[in-house]
């Protein structure tokens, strides 16, 4: 956590600490794939709508968080 987030972040004071803490733990354990799963995540997100399909054609979204540090992409709906 340190060096993927931490050490490129200037935190201003204990809120702010926790505000960095709770979104990196939650790209960490619902968005970032790891490989020891399968490039799978710790908490899946539930999928709405069909499942198993996926429109290749449908535009890619990109999300930031933490302020641009990271980048979460996915198919837009």
């Amino acid at each position: 956590m340190r060096t993927e987030c931490l050490d490129w972040v200037l935190i201003w004071n204990d809120r702010h600490l926790q505000r960095v803490l709770n979104a990196y733990l939650a790209h960490f354990n619902m968005a970032r794939p790891h490989r020891g799963l399968g490039l799978d995540v710790p908490v899946p997100v539930p999928v709405h709508g069909r499942a198993g399909t996926l429109d290749v054609d449908a535009p890619i979204k990109r999300l930031d968080v933490l302020g641009g540090l990271i980048h979460e992409y996915s198919r837009a709906a």
